[in-house]
């Protein structure tokens, strides 16, 4: 095997490596919400709300551009990181730190820890049988 072709090896695999890594992370973060409780909702016809442990987080991992069919209110349970929200300034997340995102919003939630995910309880009110997020395009 000549040099050139170790070099190309070496790159495609150290290539490959990172991509792996960066693939589990994003699909670590999309991992489905586990669902405490589903319900319609007493005189708001055609809405339900639905309250979810988010899926954590991975340490150094974000959730990937999203956004929610409605209204999405979250406590943070563990970890800490930040929420990017497109077209607002970042916001500092841990423990007891609470947020809003308003329906269609476009954000992220990023891990700031190399150690610990990043875990939160969500309240989402939105018309019923819409999914509970959007992947963004």
């Amino acid at each position: 095997m000549t040099i050139s072709m170790k070099r190309t090896a070496l790159t495609l695999g150290l290539t490959s490596a990172v991509l792996g890594v960066i693939g589990t992370q994003v699909l670590n973060a999309q991992q489905e919400d586990t669902v405490l409780l589903k319900t319609e909702l007493a005189e708001i016809e055609g809405k339900e709300g639905t309250m979810s442990i988010h899926p954590d987080v991975a340490p150094g991992a974000a959730s990937g551009k999203h956004s929610h069919p409605g209204d999405q209110f979250v406590y943070i349970l563990e970890g800490s990181g930040t929420l990017e929200v497109e077209g607002k300034s970042p916001v500092s997340l841990e423990p007891g730190v609470t947020y809003h995102v308003a329906p269609q919003q476009v954000h992220e939630v990023k891990n700031a820890s190399e150690a610990a995910p990043l875990k939160g309880l969500a309240v989402l009110i939105a018309e019923k049988g819409q999914p509970l997020v959007v992947p963004a395009k």
